[in-house]
């Protein structure tokens, strides 16, 4: 029982490093996210736009998936800053692809239109699972 006490205290330290630094770099893609989308989504969240809500939430899962795995296969925290940089940008990358091939779909989701808002969650999680397994290899 004393091994496994000593083992969890000696890698505590490593694994709340490791989580603040990846919730940190999921704070950063989320902020650059906001910066990059062609519409305001918190200020229609706030408003109360589902559609917006829907295409957040797409946002914020699609960039932790590659996230958390960046972190489960890095060997130290400079592997979660550098690959969870990679993948953000490779995530909004996508996002703004998307954005300009569906031309309409922003507006779409301004106006609440919840078909777009599923798309655009569709396109985001596919795009973040392709990402993590990118990362994974």
């Amino acid at each position: 029982m004393e091994v496994i006490f000593q083992s969890f205290v000696s890698g505590l330290p490593l694994l709340l490093i490791h989580f603040g630094v990846t919730l940190i770099m999921l704070a950063l893609g989320i902020f650059t996210y906001v910066l990059v989308t062609p519409y305001n989504e918190i200020r229609l969240v706030k408003k109360g736009n589902p559609s917006a809500a829907l295409s957040f939430s797409g946002a914020l899962i699609g960039i932790a998936i590659p996230l958390s795995v960046a972190m489960a296969g890095s060997v130290n925290t400079m592997d979660i800053v550098v690959f969870g940089a990679v993948a953000i940008i490779l995530q909004l990358l996508g996002y703004r692809i998307t954005d300009l091939l569906l031309k309409g779909l922003p507006s779409r989701i301004e106006n609440n239109e919840i078909s777009a808002a599923i798309t655009m969650v569709g396109i985001k999680i596919s795009i973040s699972l392709v990402n993590a397994a990118a990362l994974s290899v």
